[in-house]
């Protein structure tokens, strides 16, 4: 078994289930119940919907790459490039986090710890 891409997966899932949780109580619902945004095709309870689905799916591609990244801990066979490859998008993920945020959002840190995390366990 591969401790790193563990390790790893562990990070991401953590991150994951943190997201939802503190998104919504922090940013979701207190959105969602504001009267004044912006209605889709004149409702706006599919706008306040399509903004909890779309919070939420963030979280659940989070936990399914963490599920890639267990299987490929338990594989015997060669992880590296799949391994990378969720490497670099975990590094982007923490870029993109660090730069828009301008550093006060702290999930750049997880996912650049978790990125580590996969590319050590993809050598």
């Amino acid at each position: 078994m591969n401790t790193w891409l563990m390790l790893s997966a562990g990070v991401l899932a953590l991150l994951a289930v943190a997201h939802s949780i503190i998104g919504e109580r922090l940013l979701i619902g207190p959105l969602t119940r504001r009267d004044d945004l912006p209605g889709m095709r004149g409702d706006g309870l599919l706008a306040k919907r399509t903004l909890r689905f779309a919070w939420h799916i963030t979280s659940a591609f989070g936990l399914g790459v963490a599920a890639l990244l267990i299987v490929l801990a338990r594989s015997d066979d060669d992880v590296a490039t799949p391994a990378r490859i969720i490497a670099l998008t975990l590094a982007a993920s923490g870029l993109l986090a660090l730069v828009i945020a301008r550093g006060r959002h702290p999930a750049w840190i997880l996912f650049f710890v978790a990125a580590v995390l996969a590319w050590l366990g993809s050598t």
